[in-house]
């Protein structure tokens, strides 16, 4: 799920959960390249709201689902009382050859320094455990962000490249973190997803739910003008049929420890 980002917990659960449901909808088919089998102990990392563990928990798996955002996991153990959730970040993962498998959607993109990450996801895993990922790949989202950047800097504001929260990698350069720690990369892929925004206001509920960081220290009032001119500037090229089209690219790997 999205939801590594820095210390501050800025995720709001319930719009995650309304406005934002496509991020689980699409991770149902990386489900299906994990292929999960009954009693295997599985870590969904970055669970968000808890769906997809659910899915896994339904494929009579042991779950446990860690976050490193405290509303997402107390809504996650609101949905699902039978699994266990726990917040804890990506960097920081406390488990020793325990899973046979490491799952995770939409969440390592957000996760700084991304070494220490695949570092330890191998660590948790048991020998010939599998650790299979998707999130965003190189060029992720770019038409909309290099507007917002553009936007910002043209109403007189400084853009730092500390406030880009992303990390979006190649499959070259993925492949090459994990085999640095010890994995065998069996799958890579990059490839476009174009993925539809919820209705007219698709676009800012984007910027506002994923976005935030990209805003440090600009009053709320330019922010929302910014916004406001990131929408008229992208209209013609994301805008379709009364919905807006983010320009997704995903990378998703599969290794073997």
């Amino acid at each position: 799920m999205e939801t590594f980002q820095g210390t501050k917990d800025h995720w709001d659960a319930s719009l995650y959960d309304v406005k934002h449901s496509f991020v689980s909808k699409y991770g149902n088919s990386l489900v299906e390249l994990l292929a999960p089998k009954e009693g295997e102990r599985i870590l969904d990392l970055g669970c968000g709201t808890g769906d997809l563990a659910g899915t896994l928990y339904e494929c009579g798996v042991e779950v446990v689902g860690v976050d490193n955002s405290e509303n997402m996991v107390k809504q996650a153990i609101s949905k699902y009382p039978n699994i266990q959730f726990i917040v804890q970040d990506a960097t920081n993962l406390a488990y020793d050859c325990e899973f046979d498998a490491v799952f995770s959607n939409a969440t390592l993109h957000w996760v700084q320094p991304p070494i220490k990450a695949v570092q330890g996801i191998y660590h948790s895993l048991k020998q010939d455990g599998r650790f299979v990922a998707e999130f965003g790949g190189k060029g992720n989202v770019q038409t909309i962000t290099a507007e917002i950047i553009r936007q910002i800097k043209n109403s007189g504001f400084e853009f730092k490249a500390e406030q880009f929260p992303w990390f979006y990698p190649s499959i070259a350069e993925y492949s090459k973190l994990m085999e640095k720690v010890g994995f065998r990369v069996t799958f890579a892929q990059h490839y476009d997803r174009p993925t539809q925004l919820d209705g007219e206001n698709g676009l800012r509920n984007w910027i506002h739910m994923f976005g935030g960081m990209l805003f440090d220290n600009i009053p709320e009032h330019t922010k929302a003008q910014i916004i406001e001119n990131v929408e008229n500037n992208l209209k013609e090229t994301l805008y379709q049929e009364g919905n807006w089209m983010a320009d997704y690219k995903r990378i998703r790997v599969v290794g073997v420890k």
